[in-house]
């Protein structure tokens, strides 16, 4: 994970709480999580509403504001948690942020010797630069920015092999080439340095910055039922965030510029009312609370901008590289409510132009899903609150417990940033 200051900030106590801030276009949301007695608990929770000029298409357009808003809901989380966070991680998504695999082999000198903790340090070092140069060399001919100008600000470790056999921690095995899988997200500078004003801003000391698909993807990864191959579609205000994992890894994330704000925008354009009464509107529909002719008016207006969704859907999956996408489809998000979306991924006859094996199952991603997780607050029950639950659980997990491939890769990514 990447830290943004040189000097590492470790927790204050044993059990310190950590803060998850999730800062989303439509609204920022803080959650304070600690471990207790084996467990997960979230107690605070605070959100805030952007302003319809602070953020567009997961980018922050207005930084003051955005501070603002982001220290209102860490003040109302710590209020109601009844102490400070020990520790911050940002979670962010949108178009600019690019994330990526790239997976790359270190043959060893000498495979009847064990690996030791020097040999570890050297390879990592050397199969992540490999995978930065690759990387964002990719990206930058994808997205036109000088390679200059790309900045890493998230980097983990996805899958490690040993002459094939699957390991967390390399240490005291034998083997001829060591197999690693990385991904690497990066941002323009200009999106990368309001990152680093908000960051200063806020009065809780930044652990690490995450990509918001790869927290969803990494918390539910680990459950056999539900996330070990499965395509995650994260249906923001701004921006749809797609995170795909096969047999437990992570195979990459994408990101298009279209999330719930673009059905609110096309009510208000077309019943000539405002953008908070649009989405009022939108809300009342999908919790089919219109009468009959309402409800007819509202479809037949988000008709077309569920189709241009969808195709943004279909043209991302077919940038995965995979043999075969997973079955199984889960959606997130607060604009994830809104039916058309469900029936689109169920119902069309896209399947047929990307590699499903069968056609895939489509569920509602709810926070009780997330079983590592116990939210005594009572506040997080909503498709937009399992982001922030991810993050909280990505944030427990990282600094929880003293982990060498993070602790290795930290100090990899520290030099990156130069």
């Amino acid at each position: 994970m990447l830290e943004f200051f040189k000097k590492k900030h470790p927790l204050r106590r044993e059990n310190a709480s950590l803060l998850a801030l999730d800062i989303g276009t439509d609204t920022v949301k803080a959650v304070i999580c600690l471990h207790e007695e084996k467990k997960e608990l979230v107690i605070g929770v605070g959100k805030k509403k952007q302003r319809p000029g602070d953020m567009q298409s997961g980018s922050v357009t207005d930084i003051a504001s955005v501070i603002r808003n982001c220290q209102s809901a860490i003040s109302e989380a710590e209020k109601m948690a009844g102490e400070r966070a020990g520790g911050l991680i940002m979670g962010i998504a949108g178009e600019l942020v690019k994330g990526a695999i790239f997976t790359s082999t270190y043959p060893r000198q000498d495979p009847e010797q064990k690996i030791n903790f020097d040999e570890l340090n050297t390879i990592i070092h050397k199969l992540q630069w490999k995978a930065f140069d690759h990387i964002r060399s990719q990206l930058s001919h994808e997205t036109g920015w000088n390679e200059i100008d790309l900045k890493l600000i998230h980097a983990a470790i996805t899958d490690v092999r040993i002459d094939g056999y699957k390991i967390s921690n390399p240490i005291g095995f034998q083997g001829k080439e060591v197999r690693m899988s990385f991904f690497n997200a990066f941002s323009p500078l200009i999106h990368y340095g309001v990152l680093q004003t908000i960051a200063a801003e806020l009065s809780t000391d930044l652990l690490a910055i995450t990509a918001e698909p790869y927290a969803l993807a990494h918390c539910f990864s680990s459950d056999e039922k539900r996330g070990k191959s499965s395509i995650f579609i994260d249906i923001g205000g701004g921006t749809t965030d797609i995170a795909v994992v096969s047999d437990g890894i992570l195979q990459g994330t994408k990101m298009f510029a279209i999330g719930g704000k673009t059905f609110s925008k096309r009510l208000s354009q077309a019943l000539n009312v405002s953008f908070d009464e649009a989405e009022d509107i939108k809300i009342a529909y999908a919790s089919q609370e219109l009468e009959k002719q309402s409800q007819k008016i509202v479809q037949e207006c988000l008709r077309s901008d569920c189709d241009v969704w969808m195709q943004g859907v279909i043209l991302t999956l077919g940038e995965f590289s995979e043999a075969e996408l997973p079955p199984r489809i889960y959606l997130c998000g607060g604009g994830a409510f809104l039916p058309e979306l469900s029936v689109a991924l169920q119902e069309r006859e896209w399947i047929q132009s990307l590699p499903f094996p069968r056609k895939p199952s489509v569920t509602l991603l709810e926070p009780k899903h997330l079983l590592t997780m116990e939210d005594t607050t009572g506040m997080l029950t909503t498709l937009q609150d399992v982001t922030p639950l991810a993050l909280a659980h990505l944030a427990l997990d990282l600094f929880g417990e003293e982990k060498i491939l993070g602790n290795v890769l930290r100090k990899v990514v520290r030099l990156m940033q130069v």
